[in-house]
């Protein structure tokens, strides 16, 4: 009897053997890439991490937790190497994320939108697995296939079903090499697409019936999903789903000198790599965005003197970004390459009027009962009456 088409279980099915990302982007020129992936960008503080580590490592992991902690943190090395934090928040957030990647338990991370999950998320999976690109996707399109394989339907029609034939999915890759898969917009996901996850986080295995096989997780393996509470009730999920994560909340930043550092920090990056030929924006105007941005955000001044109306947006900290930067490309192809209020004023407007109705009220009522009577902010106003 031929054996051409015995079924096989296997702990673990053959490797890709696709050109890893790792070597593709080697062949890369230096700097012409948009935007690196977080292993690639900050490799040397990896390696430096990875020579002072010597505390215990899970399996797979390429860094013990204490390394993956000081990554995402920061902190200066024994040798005086300093790591630059690519989380500033509460620590023990950190630490608890970090904690339920040890175990058996997936890692939700929750919260509103900008609040830095999916970037804490890559680099959570750049510092544990040295790999961040197994990602998925979450859309209203994303179909089982994305989570667990596909087909190459023209070798699926010329030899049949067989092991050639299938097309690996991230979280199959993930399984086989004991990496970490990222889902991101986990709520956007049609609930029964969800529910595929299911046995992959409490079995570790990703069956495929249709050749009478399996996928086991080697050991290191793990799930870190992202969602967004703006998106509650789109595609809640199941109460089968959510016992197999352990959900961390992360909050908007609790002060506004965190926020500042975020978004100066940011602004710095992506003003290299964007190549902006713009001076670096002043800390004072950073604050003065930010004040905008946490006075709105929260429907108070920040003396507490004052309520105010809160527009339909999040004004999250991803978006106070966005708004310097883009007064800053403003600044730099239009202007006289320094950051001024006229600049900053359009970002302002397409950040908090969403409405073009309600959110317009708001920011009117802003502007002439807050920032016209605020010292050292008449730029800031008149800029805000020429742009109505």
């Amino acid at each position: 009897m031929s054996d051409e088409k015995q079924p096989v279980k296997t702990s673990k099915t053959a490797k890709s053997k696709e050109t890893p990302p790792k070597a593709q982007a080697s062949v890369e020129l230096d700097g012409a890439l948009l935007r690196q992936h977080a292993e690639q960008q900050f490799a040397h503080e990896l390696e430096e991490l990875a020579k002072a580590d010597t505390k215990q490592r899970p399996p797979n992991w390429k860094l013990s937790p204490w390394a993956v902690s000081t990554y995402l943190l920061g902190g200066k090395l024994d040798n005086g190497f300093e790591v630059s934090p690519k989380y500033i928040g509460n620590k023990r957030l950190m630490e608890i994320a970090i904690a339920t990647l040890t175990t058996d338990r997936a890692l939700l991370l929750y919260g509103v939108p900008g609040t830095a999950k999916s970037w804490v998320s890559e680099h959570l999976a750049a510092a544990i697995a040295g790999d961040s690109t197994l990602l998925i996707q979450g859309t209203a399109g994303t179909s089982e296939e994305a989570i667990r394989y596909g087909w190459n339907y023209a070798r699926l029609l010329a030899e049949g079903p067989s092991r050639q034939a299938l097309v690996d999915s991230p979280m199959m890759r993930a399984m086989n090499d004991g990496k970490i898969a990222r889902v991101e917009e986990l709520t956007r996901i049609p609930s029964d697409v969800q529910d595929t996850l299911i046995t992959i986080l409490s079995e570790k295995t990703l069956p495929i019936p249709e050749l009478n096989s399996e996928v086991q997780a080697s050991k290191g393996f793990n799930v870190i999903a992202t969602a967004n509470n703006r998106d509650r009730g789109v595609n809640e999920l199941s109460s089968a789903l959510k016992r197999r994560f352990n959900t961390v909340i992360l909050p908007v930043p609790d002060t506004e000198a965190e926020e500042v550092e975020i978004v100066q920090r940011r602004v710095e990056s992506l003003g290299r790599a964007l190549e902006l030929p713009a001076e670096p924006p002043a800390l004072e105007e950073i604050r003065r965005v930010v004040t905008i941005f946490r006075e709105l955000r929260n429907g108070v001044t920040q003396d507490g003197k004052t309520k105010l109306k809160s527009p339909s947006g999040t004004l999250s900290t991803a978006e106070a970004i966005s708004v310097v930067n883009s007064g800053l490309a403003l600044a730099a192809h239009f202007g006289d390459g320094y950051l001024r209020s006229g600049d900053l004023i359009s970002g302002l407007l397409g950040a908090v009027i969403k409405d073009p109705v309600q959110d317009q009220i708001v920011w009117r009522e802003y502007l002439e009962t807050v920032i016209k009577e605020r010292d050292g902010w008449k730029d800031i106003y008149r800029a805000g009456r020429e742009a109505e």
